[in-house]
């Protein structure tokens, strides 16, 4: 039995490349490279050699046997530096849900598969639990320009069902509740939950707590734009103290 499939899955893994990524690279389809993976077909030897070669992988060691992660990182390719880091850092990558990929999200949350393959959010997070991003669509929370906006990303750390009634009242949540994902301030009771939109005209939804699939309290914003720093006062003395030091030199 050929190692190929479990070789190059642990490849994908230890060069962070989703399924499509990987295929790209090497001229496949997506299923076709599933079946790979999965055992359930066999590749051509020119696409072997292909993708020994561009790993520096002996071809014999790609078949033949199960590559350690160790080995694995020690391959060099086009994707990787060519130096080696004594002490390499590493950052967290976090699924993302976007606005294209969110219904499929809904659908396949509980799939471990799909939801390695999504687009990732690489950033220097120090936390060891599951995370999930997301990326904002609407207004909701927003009020008198101040909030989340449509393109700012929230992370948010997995809340086991144990313990939602933990969540502490207004913390922002992205709750996914039947076929619908929600961020909004939470408010939990001994039953139900409650989210209210930070919009003023958006009217509060509630739900009984069996009907949450997932709900992910958020620990980081990013936004999009960039938000001013210091007030116009501030600016204003800044520039008077400048004239005035100006005036004195002067003197």
């Amino acid at each position: 039995m050929s190692f190929f499939g479990k070789n190059i899955r642990k490849i994908r893994s230890v060069k962070t490349l989703s399924q499509q990524a990987f295929a790209e690279l090497f001229d496949l389809k997506r299923g076709t490279l599933g079946a790979y993976e999965e055992g359930r077909s066999e590749p051509k030897i020119e696409t072997i050699i292909k993708i020994a070669n561009y790993f520096s992988i002996a071809i014999d060691d790609l078949l033949t046997r199960e590559l350690t992660v160790n080995e694995l990182l020690k391959f060099k390719s086009s994707l990787s530096e060519q130096h080696e880091l004594p002490h390499p850092e590493t950052f967290k990558q976090i699924p993302c849900i976007t606005e294209k990929n969110s219904i499929e999200y809904i659908c396949n949350y509980q799939n471990q598969r799909f939801v390695q393959d999504m687009v990732q959010v690489i950033l220097p997070v120090d936390n060891s639990e599951a995370m999930r991003g997301f990326v904002v669509t609407n207004l909701e929370m927003t009020n008198q320009n101040q909030g989340l906006f449509p393109k700012d990303v929230v992370l948010g750390t997995l809340v086991k069902e144990g313990n939602y009634k933990n969540i502490e009242d207004g913390a922002i949540v992205l709750a996914l509740i039947k076929d619908q994902l929600i961020l909004r301030k939470a408010y939990i009771f001994s039953d139900a939950i409650i989210l209210k939109a930070e919009h003023q005209n958006i009217d509060e939804l509630r739900f009984p707590l069996s009907e949450i699939n997932e709900i992910w309290k958020i620990t980081s914003v990013f936004q999009k734009r960039i938000t001013s720093i210091g007030s116009g006062i501030e600016d204003k003395l800044s520039m008077l103290e400048k004239e005035f030091a100006k005036l004195r030199s002067q003197i």
